[in-house]
């Protein structure tokens, strides 16, 4: 059975929601943080709804009906979402709130919101989806294990037209803590110099990316989701090279047969000596692209280089804000995504024109 990407809807920190031009006019930044460019949310959620949301969940809705919108589709047979770490607003709200009120007649708003499958939930209620709903947490796989399982229920037969989508906000209190942990870099930079900067750490980001997958062949669809993978703690890269390899064979594909690969560089030098490794072996005569100077680092990125994959094989160009040096194709048919998540949580992705 093949499975088809039939739409996808993109909130990030570029002009990527609704009908906008194809990363045309990227946005540079300065800072160490981007922020999603949000929507006027009129257009999906009643205001007096969207009083009482947070933004990760007005970002998850607008996708994920922006979403259904372009597929031609008012029910989706499931819905399933991927988040490392949820709503983290309403988190935050609801615990300074017990220290607050000393534990004492808590409003329920925050604490309601607060739970890691509210968007998905949310969806549901908008819809009056009584269709099969879940919410994969699993850190730097969140998104690739809810997109597994809807590759599952596809071929099981269990449903069609499935939303799959991957969010993620980025909090102040969030940003703070990761930043001391050493993840985010400690002075400010342009987003456009992140891989000419060789240095500890990467830049923050979030965002909110649905897809609808079917197995229904059309001449609307985007691209074939042909295959997806994943991987925990590689001992070596000699090992992550195997993996690469033997998940291409396992497609009948050697690396030659791949158009463009999209990589997952942060400009972090611990996390990109991963990919530099790579492109002086398995894929030195490959053609490259990357993607995180555009939408950041967060554990559902992955998303994001999906929606990118998938418009790159239906528009057939490669946006130059993109490309990692000479792309030798232009309008690529097979595209292969490798990512990994600080070196633990390693994803791959493959896709090809329908």
């Amino acid at each position: 059975m093949k499975i088809y990407i039939r739409s996808t809807a993109a909130i990030s920190a570029q002009k990527t929601f609704g009908y906008v031009p194809f990363l045309t006019e990227p946005i540079e930044y300065t800072g160490t943080r981007l922020s999603a460019i949000e929507p006027d949310y009129k257009d999906f959620v009643d205001p007096k709804l969207a009083r009482r949301m947070s933004r990760i969940i007005k970002m998850g809705v607008a996708a994920a009906m922006q979403c259904l919108k372009d597929a031609g589709i008012e029910m989706p047979g499931a819905i399933i979402t991927g988040t490392a770490l949820g709503c983290q607003e309403d988190t935050v709200s609801f615990l300074t709130r017990i220290i607050e009120l000393q534990e004492e007649m808590l409003p329920p708003t925050a604490f309601i919101q607060s739970t890691h499958n509210t968007v998905a939930a949310q969806i549901a209620l908008m819809l009056k989806c009584h269709n099969y709903n879940n919410t994969f947490v699993h850190k730097g796989i969140s998104f690739e294990s809810a997109l597994l399982d809807a590759i599952m229920l596809l071929k099981e037969g269990d449903a069609n037209e499935i939303l799959v989508g991957g969010t993620e906000e980025m909090t102040d209190t969030a940003f703070k803590i990761l930043t001391r942990l050493g993840l985010y870099k400690r002075w400010p930079l342009s987003n456009f110099e992140l891989y000419n900067t060789k240095s500890k750490g990467t830049i923050g980001g979030e965002g909110a990316v649905f897809f609808l997958l079917n197995d229904k062949p059309s001449t609307e669809n985007l691209a074939e989701l042909v295959s997806t993978k994943t991987f925990y703690k590689p001992k070596s890269n000699a090992d992550i090279e195997k993996q690469i390899e033997a998940f291409l064979a396992k497609n009948n594909l050697t690396i030659q047969d791949i158009d463009l690969i999209i990589t997952g560089k942060n400009g972090d030098l611990k996390n990109d000596a991963v990919y530099e490794a790579l492109d002086g072996s398995l894929f030195a005569n490959s053609s490259k692209a990357y993607y995180k100077h555009l939408c950041g680092e967060y554990p559902t990125s992955m998303s994001f280089a999906l929606w990118l994959a998938s418009n790159v094989i239906k528009r057939g160009e490669v946006p130059a804000v993109v490309a990692d040096g000479e792309i030798k194709n232009k309008s690529p048919k097979k595209v292969l995504i490798y990512n990994h998540y600080q070196n633990s949580y390693h994803s791959l992705m493959l896709l090809s024109a329908c």
